[in-house]
């Protein structure tokens, strides 16, 4: 597989995303559905923000990890929330985990009305191999 980023400009850099990525010679493609704050049990958490958006990470890292991709391979992430207001201050907790873990991926922030339940907060890749 050969990824290449498209980033015209370098004011998203420091937000650690790229503008587009193009994928050639992949071998598959996972499609993950929004990952949120719901528990093993299938309940879904009432938490403040930044503990359901720790609990959605480890939610999408354990589908990607369990379909045997590599978070370094995830190429578009979609976040959603019920609030940016709410959202924005833990901003630095999904930027820290993309670091961490060598992420170069297309993102687009969403406010939404609601989420399903008590929800606040989703997380939707597409990661390649």
């Amino acid at each position: 597989m050969e990824k290449r980023e498209i980033n015209p400009w370098t004011w998203q850099d420091g937000r650690n995303y790229v503008q587009a990525v193009e994928v050639k010679h992949a071998e598959s493609t996972l499609y993950c559905a929004g990952q949120a704050a719901v528990h093993a049990d299938g309940t879904s958490s009432d938490a403040d923000m930044g503990t359901q958006l720790n609990i959605a990470i480890q939610n999408l890292e354990t589908v990607i990890s369990e379909s045997g991709y590599e978070l370094k391979n995830i190429v578009r992430l979609n976040v959603y929330t019920t609030s940016n207001e709410e959202f924005l201050p833990h901003f630095g907790t999904l930027q820290e985990w993309i670091a961490k873990n060598g992420i170069r991926q297309a993102t687009t922030l969403f406010q939404v009305t609601q989420l399903f339940e008590t929800l606040k907060v989703e997380l939707e890749a597409t990661a390649v191999k």
